[in-house]
């Protein structure tokens, strides 16, 4: 029986993994040095969607000073993104890491396994990471995925309840791993009429600072929260989408060439739909 890749690798995310990186990774806090490494690995804990970066002991400028364990919530959710470091899915040690006369709590790990060589995973948040030269925000890259930008002229429709959102041939499709596909539109072809600017704001580490639109609540209809978002100011290597709006398939009615497409079940669909997935 053929084995479907993507389902494949989307499953290993139960077990501890670890890849070796061939780059100088280093990190700084408010310019402070915190660690410097050319024998960096990549560690994806079980459940966890996104890797950190863990070095040797010895590649630190901070002191690691042992603290008990952060209780871990039962049941956890199958998937875990890159927030609450503390909470730890495979054995191991926990640390706080003191930069000076900072102390961050609950900021580094030492998981047991020996494969790792000792080596500690470092919180991506509070730090300032660089690759080689390059700046990099979010969470490290992983090297087993990657993005595509295709300019495309299908007919794209958004719409919730009825009402249309955007409408376009002019779209751009974004193809991510394990991602669905997302179409981004140009401004021009979308109501934002409609939509009221939301607060939230996202990072993403291979396409920079979103911010956000709701659908505001109308006659009888919910709002819909966050269900459009844009980049004004993305990295140079997706700078294709400046300014282009995409919507949440999981959120949203898409219809391309005249074919609804199926909500996707998703980590940012509905507790509902994931309950029913």
């Amino acid at each position: 029986m053929a084995l479907r890749l993507g389902t494949h690798l989307m499953s290993l995310h139960s077990g501890l993994l670890w890849e070796p990186v061939d780059r100088r990774v280093r990190a700084t806090l408010d310019g402070v040095p915190v660690l410097d490494s050319v024998d960096a690995a990549l560690v994806w804990e079980p459940r966890r969607v996104v890797p950190m970066y863990a070095v040797p002991p010895e590649d630190l400028m901070a002191t690691l000073d042992p603290r008990p364990p952060t209780p871990v919530p039962d049941p956890l959710p199958p998937v875990l993104g890159p927030v609450n470091f503390g909470r730890h899915t495979t054995p191991g040690r926990s640390f706080d890491l003191v930069v000076g006369r900072t102390r961050l709590a609950d900021s580094a790990f030492a998981p047991d396994d020996p494969d790792l060589g000792g080596r500690v995973v470092v919180e991506w948040a509070p730090f300032d990471w660089v690759e080689e030269a390059t700046a990099v925000t979010g969470h490290p890259h992983d090297p087993f995925k990657r993005i595509d930008l295709l300019a495309a002229d299908r007919h794209v429709v958004v719409a919730v309840d009825g009402v249309v959102l955007a409408d376009t041939h002019r779209a751009t499709a974004v193809h991510e791993t394990h991602i669905p596909a997302r179409w981004y539109v140009p401004a021009e072809d979308v109501r934002l009429d409609l939509l009221v600017p939301s607060a939230s704001t996202t990072t993403c580490a291979y396409k920079g600072d979103a911010c956000y639109w709701s659908l505001p609540a109308r006659e009888g209809r919910p709002e819909v929260e966050d269900v459009a978002w844009s980049y004004p100011d993305p990295l140079p290597e997706v700078a294709a989408l400046r300014d282009l709006v995409c919507f949440y398939a999981e959120r949203t009615d898409l219809v391309v060439d005249g074919v609804p497409v199926p909500r996707p079940v998703t980590p940012w669909s509905s507790p509902a739909d994931q309950e029913r997935s």
